[in-house]
């Protein structure tokens, strides 16, 4: 199964899929609103006002499974998200991205390896995963800044043409 043919459901209910995001590059983030690493969603959201004309997405999935720092409902989450840091880019429901019930879209992320060459479970809220628009896979681990350089240069080469 493509990564684009996981069935997803947004923030609000909706069935989705990456399908809507085919040939763009696509940042996807693992979230979360009580995390020492939740700042990271203002470096986030320049990047989808810097990128999002330009074939973009940064795709946002509350996760509560780090320490329950995504404790609310996805109406407390969205509150949070756009009155907090003003987030424009789209929001999934809250998801499990280890464990016995990892979604299906994290079962696939997580087999790649970030720079160090490092595979396996999601370390903690706000991991990355850089979609490009062929489906490649890029990873990025909680730490590493949304826009840091390594980041920022991952998504100018992705853009699509």
């Amino acid at each position: 199964m493509s990564l684009y043919d996981i069935p997803l459901r947004t923030l609000t209910g909706e069935e989705t899929s990456l399908a809507h995001h085919r040939g763009k590059a696509v940042l996807v983030v693992n979230v979360a609103s009580k995390c020492g690493l939740t700042p990271q969603y203002a470096g986030l959201e320049r990047l989808q006002k810097e990128y999002g004309e330009r074939g973009f997405t940064v795709l946002g999935v509350p996760c509560n499974q780090f320490a329950g720092q995504e404790p609310g409902t996805a109406e407390e989450i969205g509150t949070f998200c756009s009155a907090t840091y003003g987030v424009t880019f789209p929001l999934l429901e809250k998801t499990d991205v280890n464990g016995a019930d990892r979604h299906p879209l994290y079962a696939e992320l997580t087999k790649v390896a970030d720079a160090e060459g490092e595979a396996g479970d999601v370390q903690w809220n706000f991991e990355k995963f850089l979609i490009s628009p062929q489906g490649e896979v890029t990873r990025f681990r909680p730490r590493t800044e949304p826009e840091s350089p390594e980041v920022l240069a991952a998504i100018e080469a992705r853009l699509p043409a």
